[in-house]
């Protein structure tokens, strides 16, 4: 926006044109120093969480998680853990937001300790886990050394996939009879099938499509709200839902915060990689459903279920969120577009700010404080997440990409 000021000098009348701040302008200005904060709180997080590393319980490899404030400690999970792949992603994120070489480091020492995950056909996560490292690994450094490795990851992933069903299953063992359970969630692991399928083999995106096709016609509500877990039965005769699962929202009809914006993101994600329309509208309607929710608190920042209004916050909801809508406002451009834009600028200068930004010593390291896990069981509520910062790097290197 320009507003035209009447100055004189020498008497004359001289039209001066004034740039008036706005949201994104101001964010836009502070990227550097956030960049250059947050490398500075990764740096510090790697140093503290390699005197921490140890093993787990079967002799695997601990990451650094999160931050629990309650016990002033940093959460260290198994490499087989689903979110082992965020920490080094940040870190690659960071590395190319600012060139800091001790960031380089830090995510190929965090990155080359998943390679097992590789083989791991037990979860639905290992597309997190190896995309956001080594895929990050494979696009910053631009080598080919790792599509051996992305592409094995890959054809584990594929086989979870029912094809009476057209499903990949997200919890449970591949031959279970009873129960075949699906999550939103899933669909950020479709990314790295899309990657697959343009590097190794087509099969991976047939994967792909049909696990977002069946999603898109069961996983969601007429208004375009999110169930969390769906339990198909797979028997031939039947192919359908026989039941929906709270998982980790407030109850089985009311909608997960975090598990919309998996949506948001995952289906802008899926019109990216294959140009499928019908996935650009489908992320749009998931992404009204959130902004338009009357429970959705005026600074974009959600509580861990739509459903649950005054409760905690959820900062990794809305970072996921984030990054989906700026992806998604550059697809749809026109003012819709802006809509989607200013929003997610919304929320990003929401989390930058010292209300969700912690201070360099507040969370071990971590960026984003006021992340809820899983409020049903109780756990990780009111934490620092690192798929949080993950995802608010990446929408800020996404806004700043596309200026």
């Amino acid at each position: 926006m320009k507003k035209e000021m009447m100055m004189t000098f020498a008497g004359m009348a001289l039209a001066v044109s004034v740039v008036s701040a706005t949201p994104e302008t101001d964010l836009l200005a502070r990227l550097p120093g956030i960049f250059k904060d947050s490398a500075e709180h990764y740096v510090q997080l790697d140093a503290a969480a390699r005197k921490l590393a140890g093993v787990d319980k079967k002799g695997n490899p601990t990451f650094p998680h999160g931050y629990a404030p309650e016990k002033g400690e940093i959460d260290m999970r198994s490499i087989l853990w689903w979110t082992s792949g965020h920490t080094p992603g940040t870190m690659w994120y960071l590395y190319e937001a600012t060139g800091d070489a001790r960031l380089k480091d830090a995510a190929t020492h965090w990155t080359e300790m998943l390679a097992p995950n590789a083989k791991v056909t037990t979860n639905h996560d290992v597309g997190f886990i190896m995309y956001c490292s080594y895929g990050n690994a494979r696009r910053i450094l631009k080598t080919d050394k790792y599509d051996a490795l992305l592409l094995e990851t890959a054809d584990s992933l594929s086989k979870r996939f029912n094809p009476t069903l057209g499903l990949i299953r997200s919890w449970g063992a591949i031959d279970e009879k009873k129960n075949f359970l699906v999550i939103p969630d899933n669909m950020m692991n479709l990314e790295l099938l899309e990657w697959a399928s343009k590097h190794g083999d087509r099969r991976f995106d047939k994967v792909a499509c049909s696990h977002a096709d069946v999603t898109m016609k069961h996983h969601f509500k007429a208004d375009g709200g999110a169930y969390h877990v769906l339990n198909y039965d797979q028997r031939p005769e039947y192919l359908s839902v026989q039941e929906i699962r709270r998982g980790q929202g407030l109850g089985p009809e009311t909608v997960w915060s975090r598990g919309q914006s998996w949506a948001i993101y995952g289906y802008s994600m899926m019109y990216r990689e294959t140009g499928v329309k019908a996935y650009l509208d489908f992320a749009q309607k998931v992404a009204d459903y959130a902004i338009n929710h009357p429970n959705m608190p005026s600074d974009g920042v959600p509580c861990w279920d739509y459903g649950a209004p005054g409760q905690e916050r959820d900062s990794s909801a809305a970072s996921i969120m984030a990054a989906g809508l700026i992806e998604i406002a550059g697809f749809v451009g026109g003012p819709k577009g802006a809509m989607y834009r200013a929003y997610a600028v919304r929320q990003l200068t929401s989390l930058s700010s010292p209300e969700y930004f912690a201070k360099a010593d507040e969370a071990g390291g971590f960026l984003l404080k006021h992340g809820v896990g899983s409020h049903p069981s109780k756990s990780e509520i009111d934490h620092s997440l690192n798929y949080g910062d993950y995802y608010y790097i990446e929408a800020l290197l996404r806004l700043q990409a596309t200026k």
